[in-house]
């Protein structure tokens, strides 16, 4: 019983402590603009990028990148050293002794070993399931544990016994036997966690640094995880995402969290490398206005900018390539001493013309298709085939979208994995803008002229500029194919959810890759993946992508992943590459260290320093390229 009223205990601390918080709090050391509201910090759940970026403020997991080097190399994190076995099957790591989490408990192996298991249950329906499965028996126990909630059924009398005498629990000791059975994930003891993969994926050192893998803090975590009565299932809630609830084990810990208002982080004194850590707090306060956001940062209230998104982007970027003209003699002798942007800009002289920052970005920008054969209101959906999803790719002027509605200089993308961003792969051609071969497509699809096809309509979220390509877009479709398009806006959380429901026809998109492989991107269209939003089902992609996994020489397998990306972007487009990004961020580099280059775009606040205002050191630190 003392176990059930806990989490109603906890509850009643976290209301009362909302009392306190809603006070006003003293500035922050640091204060940031995230690239949107946070929409959970479940880490087993996450998916999004403002959500991950701060679940790096807030967790670490075994390692974690030198955001500062070129090839993006993997330093300590929660493990001071590792192995990896000669046939790159079993990796080791050995955990230092100093790992706390924020109320000062010591952070153990067991404890990865419940959050990894966490992001393989099916009840957690984890967008990043697939990642973990590559852990030997870890794909069996998904699908066993799924079987027995597909086919659950409980006792009698359920509604009046103790829980722990329910069919539901006796289910979930069945699953944490099974699980401890099946898969090759293991605490060797509080400070040795080790496990063994199915087959050799080189990627998956670096996925450890991935936020998805990161640990939660089992003694708190479980008390919101109890089996479901009715269903079988692990009633997930999220209070102890929550403060003053929340125990996490990153730099930082979670002092505040009001939602569409603000966060507040501060130091966390437990953290073993907290002596390195320059701020004691970080302000994330919501502003989802691009416009405001910009002015915020002009006006001297904001440090970090981490996307610029205003309707004026492009004279802002314009104002910076004046700023590099008029002093075009020493611009060019730093840049041909091959120094970082961000301290190419440090060196010139102080102008507020050089706080825009542009970086290319590991990401691509694009529209998905719901793939299925009915919509959610029951209707035939004609995008379930391919010919109606080439012709209206093909419509679409992505020149002119870079060109005239961006401005920014992003590229036009005609495949999904940025061209050039891996080493040793080749990008297939993707389908150009061809509007007389897409409207022969559309005609051979049974909709001559667009005649007889339903009204379109294009889903995206409010921020971020997605109306204005939206509607570059819809002007393309209306003209060149003779379709009807209908916009249809959503509240991010709104959004988020009917992606992940099918519940539209096409919808905005956008993905950063999560590490340096082609599989970070085409993993998005295998038929279990947590992020097939499109449903898309191709036996012929499902079958590449299973060489690959098996395919152990490198130039081999990229040959494959390359054949597997020609069938999304050049047969079957389940969704349509628009541009490829580039990153815009805001801040004053003669006041600001810490904020890398690096197009794979991941910061880490413990590297932030401000200085000359008493708040930080009193000289820069290292910064991109100046380790």
């Amino acid at each position: 019983m003392r176990r059930l009223l806990l989490p109603f205990l906890l509850l009643a601390i976290a209301i009362g402590a909302t009392v306190v918080t809603d006070r006003p709090q003293p500035p922050a050391d640091f204060t940031f603009i995230n690239r949107g509201d946070v929409t959970t910090l479940d880490l087993q759940k996450m998916s999004w990028m403002q959500d991950l970026r701060v679940a790096r403020c807030l967790f670490e997991g075994l390692v974690r990148h030198d955001v500062f080097s070129a090839g993006y190399s993997l330093l300590p994190g929660v493990a001071e050293r590792w192995e990896v076995s000669p046939d790159g099957l079993t990796y080791t790591f050995h955990l230092r002794s100093d790992a706390r989490w924020s109320n000062g408990e010591p952070v153990t192996a067991q404890q990865f070993v419940y959050s990894w298991r966490r992001a393989l249950l099916p009840d957690t329906a984890s967008d990043y399931t697939a990642l973990f499965q590559k852990i030997a028996g870890a794909e069996e126990f998904f699908d066993w544990r799924q079987a027995r909630l597909e086919t659950f059924k409980p006792d009698p009398g359920d509604d009046s016994c103790p829980l722990h005498e329910t069919a539901a629990w006796r289910m979930w000791k069945q699953t944490e036997q099974r699980f401890t059975e099946t898969v090759a994930l293991r605490a060797i003891d509080d400070r040795t966690l080790t496990f063994t993969l199915a087959l050799p994926f080189p990627p998956f050192l670096e996925l450890c640094a991935f936020a998805v893998f990161y640990p939660v803090y089992p003694p708190l975590v479980s008390q919101y995880e109890l089996p479901d009565r009715a269903t079988g299932k692990l009633d997930i809630q999220f209070g102890w995402t929550k403060p003053p609830l929340m125990v996490s084990n990153g730099p930082f810990q979670l002092v505040t969290w009001r939602f569409r208002r603000d966060m507040r982080l501060e130091r966390n004194p437990h953290y073993w490398d907290s002596g390195r850590i320059a701020i004691g707090s970080i302000a994330i306060p919501s502003i989802e206005d691009p416009n405001a956001a910009v002015l915020a940062f002009r006006s001297g209230g904001i440090d970090w900018l981490s996307d610029t998104s205003a309707t004026y982007r492009a004279e802002i970027l314009a104002d910076k390539l004046r700023y590099y003209t008029e002093h075009n003699d020493e611009y060019r002798s730093l840049r041909a001493q091959g120094l970082d942007p961000v301290e190419i800009d440090r060196r010139l002289p102080p102008d507020p013309r050089a706080s825009i920052h542009t970086f290319p970005a590991f990401g691509t920008y694009f529209y998905n298709f719901n793939c299925q054969p009915r919509l959610r209101d029951g209707r035939d959906n004609p995008f379930a085939d391919p010919r109606v999803r080439r012709a209206f790719t093909m419509a679409i002027d992505k020149r002119r979208i870079v060109d005239e509605v961006r401005r920014v200089g992003e590229k036009v993308a005609t495949t999904l994995i940025p061209p050039g961003s891996l080493a040793g792969y080749r990008s297939p051609d993707g389908l150009p803008f061809d509007p007389p071969a897409a409207r022969r497509l559309l005609e051979e699809a049974g909709f001559p002229g667009g005649k007889g096809f339903i009204t379109v309509e294009l889903l995206f979220n409010k921020d971020g500029g997605h109306d204005i390509v939206a509607q570059a877009v819809a002007r393309d479709w209306e003209t060149h194919l003779g379709v009807n398009v209908e916009l249809v806006t959503r509240e991010i959380a709104v959004f988020k959810d009917d992606l992940k429901n099918q519940n539209y026809m096409i919808g905005r998109a956008g993905w950063f890759g999560d590490y340096g492989d082609p599989a970070t991107f085409l993993d998005l269209s295998r038929r279990d993946d947590g992020n097939n939003d499109r449903k898309y089902d191709s036996p012929e992609f499902e079958g590449l992508m299973n060489r690959a996994d098996r395919e152990a020489d490198p130039a081999k397998r990229y040959e494959i992943l390359s054949r597997a990306e020609s069938l999304i972007v050049d047969q079957d487009l389940p969704l349509i590459p628009i541009y490829h990004y580039v990153q815009m961020y805001m801040f004053d580099p003669h006041r600001l260290t810490g904020i890398s280059s690096h197009p794979r775009q991941e910061q880490n606040m413990y590297e932030v320093d401000i200085f000359g205002d008493g708040k930080g050191s009193d000289a820069p630190k290292a910064v991109s390229g100046e380790r």
